[in-house]
């Protein structure tokens, strides 16, 4: 109603300039008569918007100010007819502008009271000139006679009404088309909020995107998996998160399949840089006329599904394992000690020059080889048990780090850093299990550096309680095979006996931690560790 008393009051205004412009056309060459005319009605109606506008302003009683604006138009236009000769006045239709209005801006009631006051004050003008009241009122008389006013003037109340009462059933259907289309729009905006709610409360992640496969909502499961907002990823290719996906929409989008949606996995990075393993389906998104507009993708997260799926498999080799090892040890390491014991007797008795000697050493060195590879593989496969103490990690961590730079492993092109909170920061574990896992990430990591670079370590409080531990080089890195199956026994990236990053892994899960790793050819590796963290004693 606000808004509509500023129209109001405003095209007033204007209204009234159009007419002084058209009247000072129509009456050329009598810009005098036309000024004296109708100057004095131009300003009064500049006053009233002055007066109007602030009174809008002042008071919040906007209906009642309306009703007062039309009865004072009323009279306004009154009194123009009355000083312009009633019957003949130019500004009678200003009566039916008022009418029109009225039903516009207050509706079908007030429309006929306002057809009612027109007809009464035009009525009352019209009796007034031919009493002889008014300037024009004896041509008036002359040019109407006696017979003719009642005629004329009951021809224009008739006008006035039937006005008012097409004016009224007009704003009469307006008002019901009004309420059905705010009914609408209200039962529309419940029907979309309840649909986000419903998007919004769906545990998997829902992704609509383009025919092209940009990104257009992102829903909150989708950010939680992820971590990524919907600002950051709206407008951006999908195959950020699904890899290269065209080939699968254009078989989605087929319109003429009638089978399922197949699933499908892809890896993908979150916004802190872990691994994800995502499942989804795409599905064709359409318009009400069935115009295909986009897709939607549903997807989960399967990464800690597929890692329990790795551990039973692992646990399942490491129980096959765990039954050979008894008898590998018997069968393997006691002739392999009986071997070594008689070699080292027959060197004795050679010469230290000789090529039997050389031989010999050769025998030695393999079987302390052999040695260390059945060592590792029963730590593999029987593990000793957790010896849990409370344990600074980033004083562990400078420990192993101080005990690498004075290793053989280290030559002057290697580069070691390591970034440890000032404060204590602590876990609940074994240490001598947790330093030989720093130690295997260590040596694989400058393992993959033979030429030289830069290792670094870094110890920080990560979310919810948790501990994050980080080795990142400057290697040659792995492929994305070697990745899926670095954890696995015997699969070595650096040639040895494959067992280390195994073991780590072990360590790891059995303190209750998460191990991931992420690498590209030529570009280094990165791995991730997070532990349960302690309180501070």
């Amino acid at each position: 109603m606000g808004r509509k008393l500023w129209w109001l009051i405003f095209g007033r205004l204007a209204v009234a300039i159009v007419l002084v412009l058209a009247r000072i056309i129509w009456i050329s060459g009598r810009t005098d008569a036309a000024w004296t005319e109708i100057l004095p009605a131009l300003l009064i109606v500049c006053g009233l918007t002055v007066v109007y506008s602030l009174a809008h302003r002042i008071s919040r009683t906007l209906p009642f100010q309306a009703r007062l604006q039309f009865a004072v138009d009323i009279l306004l236009v009154s009194w123009l007819n009355w000083t312009t000769d009633v019957i003949h006045s130019p500004y009678i239709a200003l009566y039916i502008v008022i009418i029109a209005a009225s039903s516009l801006f207050l509706g079908p009631r007030d429309s006929i009271v306002t057809s009612l006051g027109c007809a009464v004050a035009f009525t009352a003008s019209a009796l007034a000139v031919l009493a002889g009241y008014g300037t024009h009122s004896a041509r008036t008389m002359l040019e109407v006679g006696t017979s003719q006013p009642a005629q004329t003037i009951g021809l224009f109340d008739l006008a006035f009404l039937v006005v008012g009462l097409l004016s009224a059933r007009l704003a009469e259907r307006q008002s019901r088309s009004d309420v059905r289309l705010i009914a609408a729009t209200q039962s529309l905006a419940n029907l979309r909020a309840l649909h986000e709610r419903i998007v919004e409360s769906i545990r998997s992640g829902v992704v609509t995107t383009d025919l092209e496969g940009r990104i257009y909502t992102f829903n909150a499961a989708a950010e939680e998996i992820t971590g990524y907002k919907q600002l950051d990823v709206r407008g951006q290719d999908a195959s950020i998160f699904f890899g290269e996906i065209k080939e699968i929409i254009a078989s989605s989008l087929d319109i003429h399949s009638t089978h399922a949606s197949p699933r499908f996995e892809a890896d993908c990075l979150t916004a802190d840089g872990l691994r994800l393993r995502l499942g989804f389906t795409i599905s064709p998104l359409f318009s009400e006329a069935g115009d295909t507009t986009g897709t939607v993708i549903t997807f989960q997260d399967l990464t800690q599904i597929r890692a329990l799926e790795e551990t039973s498999r692992r646990q399942d080799r490491l129980a096959a394992i765990g039954r050979m090892a008894a008898s590998i040890a018997h069968e393997i390491r006691n002739p392999l000690a009986a071997m070594r014991g008689s070699i080292q007797m027959l060197r004795a008795d050679m010469p230290g020059d000789s090529s039997q000697t050389e031989l010999m050493e050769i025998i030695l060195r393999e079987s302390d080889r052999l040695n260390r590879i059945i060592s590792d593989f029963l730590s593999y496969a029987r593990p000793r048990s957790i010896i849990q103490t409370s344990v600074n990690v980033g004083e562990l961590l400078q420990q192993t780090f101080l005990l690498l730079r004075h290793s053989a492993e280290i030559n002057q092109g290697h580069l070691i850093e390591e970034q440890v909170p000032a404060n204590p920061a602590l876990v609940s574990a074994d240490s001598e299990q947790l330093q030989q896992v720093f130690w295997n990430l260590s040596r694989n990591a400058l393992q993959a550096m033979p030429t030289g670079g830069t290792l670094r370590a870094a110890v920080q409080q990560h979310a919810n309680d948790r501990l994050r531990i980080t080795f990142s080089d400057t290697g040659r890195g792995m492929a994305p095979e070697q990745v899926e199956h670095l954890f696995e026994p015997f699969s070595s990236t650096t040639g040895g006996t494959g067992l280390g990053l195994s073991i780590v892994y072990q360590i790891i899960r059995d303190h209750g931690g998460t191990i991931n790793v992420r690498s590209r050819e030529g570009h280094g590796t990165t791995i991730t560790i997070e532990l349960p963290a302690s309180e501070s004693e």
